[in-house]
């Protein structure tokens, strides 16, 4: 089987979806334009420090550049904790999408900085005290202040770069990957008294110091807010509970979750929550899941596909069970689109928030749902109603990846064959990476213009 096409009658609408809005690029403007203002900030302490002419033996030279590449360093670090703050003003800002690709794209350039500032001042002091490189490692962790701490720290930080790499992230466990990741506030913490014993620009009451207590503070007042203050307040206000758990097939489940005032949460269909289910053996994780409902102020659900222990395990939930619950996240929303039609691309577990947007997105949006088998097309029935009341087009691209059927439709010429108008839609893509990859490529090789296509936007 390869693809069978879904199209209900007219029926009564549901409610009516957003109007389409801009990208928000003003915000994105406004945070590169902090974050170099920023920049320029963290290195004024070297600039009026260092006179003209000081700079003029090897020594000195490697020096002075271990010193930049420290600031530079410190205040990339301060950066990446602050884009991961979870502060809702930096997510309706620029996107949690963008947010991860700028904490992501910052991570090597942490890495590189902190590697070139324990080298280079290394080298400089080496030069100075005209011994060896690993005599001199000695020497400054031996007779300088708070350099033991520093070194762990950098160490930490290393390893914690070189496991956000792509390929030795995926083979961790979530949990596994979560936790060491959290370790970045220890070493930022280890690392933090060494900048103002020892660094030249920091260790007298000046400007530089100010300027840089400044920006740990900003730092500290982001995370406490953003991953303390505001989740503790907003679950104390609406208690949210489990309410049922269904399963919706071998492999997937459906979680209905209820509470105080859910209007007040603001949420939209293909938005996540990072969900704590306070029960025996799970109230420690939290893990990202989305709506696969569009939020109707009466409950909340989301389908989970079981491919773990933790997931596994969410089955045997039972009813009342508290939920710890930091959100709603994310701009892979009806609201981001550009253009009056869609089309909707999904695979997998990412069938949950495509569903949901199938809610709130104009009528006339085309479905595309890609599975290995007719038992994998999980929430059928709910998508064929929805279809009916939505006047959508449901396509059910079913068999296996080296099938002739399903490698045609996912082609330039097989996506238009299913969507002839497709560079005239927003595109909504959600699914495993092998779609999504596969899916941009037709995509590009269609000219969809960029701004029209929207992923999902969370992963760890």
């Amino acid at each position: 089987m390869t693809a069978s096409r879904q199209q209900r009658p007219a029926g009564s609408l549901a409610a009516p979806a957003a109007r389409p809005v801009e990208h928000n690029s003003a915000g994105r403007f406004l945070l590169r334009t902090l974050f170099w203002g920023g920049f320029a900030l963290a290195l004024l302490p070297w600039w009026l420090g260092t006179k003209a002419g000081t700079i003029d033996t090897t020594a000195e030279i490697f020096q002075s550049a271990g010193r930049v590449t420290g600031l530079i360093a410190g205040y990339l670090l301060l950066v990446q904790v602050i884009l991961m703050s979870r502060l809702a003003t930096l997510e309706r800002w620029i996107g949690a999408r963008h947010l991860g690709l700028w904490h992501r794209e910052l991570g090597g350039s942490v890495l590189i900085t902190i590697l070139a500032h324990a080298s280079l001042i290394t080298v400089g002091y080496a030069y100075a005290d005209r011994v060896g490189f690993v005599s001199e490692v000695g020497t400054i962790l031996t007779e300088y202040e708070d350099m033991v701490t520093a070194f762990l720290a950098a160490g930490m930080l290393v390893c914690i770069g070189l496991l956000s790499i792509r390929g030795l992230r995926r083979a961790l466990p979530y949990e596994l990957w979560y936790f060491l990741h959290l370790t970045a506030y220890l070493a930022l913490l280890l690392g933090f008294a060494h900048q103002f014993s020892n660094g030249q620009e920091l260790f007298k009451p000046g400007l530089g110091r100010t300027l840089w207590i400044g920006f740990y503070a900003v730092m500290i007042c982001a995370v406490v807010w953003g991953r303390i203050v505001a989740p503790l307040t907003m679950n104390l206000r609406h208690r949210l509970r489990v309410a049922d758990v269904v399963a919706e097939g071998p492999d997937m489940v459906s979680i209905y979750i209820t509470g105080n005032r859910l209007h007040d949460l603001d949420a939209q269909a293909g938005q996540f929550f990072r969900w704590r289910f306070l029960s025996r053996g799970l109230w420690w994780q939290a893990h990202p899941f989305s709506l696969s409902a569009a939020p109707n102020g009466r409950w909340l659900r989301l389908t989970v596909k079981t491919v773990g222990s933790h997931t596994s395990a969410l089955r045997d939930l039972r009813p009342d069970v508290r939920i710890f619950v930091e959100g709603p996240w994310g701009d892979f929303t009806a609201s981001r689109r550009v253009k009056s039609r869609t089309v909707l691309i999904a695979a997998g577990s990412g069938i949950g928030p495509i569903r949901a947007l199938l809610e709130e997105l104009p009528p006339g949006a085309v479905l595309i749902y890609r599975a290995s088998a007719v038992h994998d097309l999980h929430l059928r029935d709910e998508l064929e109603h929805l279809a009916e009341l939505r006047h959508a087009t449901l396509w059910f691209v079913v068999g296996d990846r080296r099938d002739p059927g399903p490698r045609r439709l996912f082609t330039p010429t097989g996506m238009r064959e299913l969507v002839p108008d497709i560079t005239e839609r927003d595109i909504y893509l959600c699914g495993p990476d092998g779609l999504v990859t596969q899916s941009l490529q037709v995509l590009r090789r269609l000219r969809v213009p960029r701004r029209q296509i929207h992923l999902d936007p969370f992963e760890f």
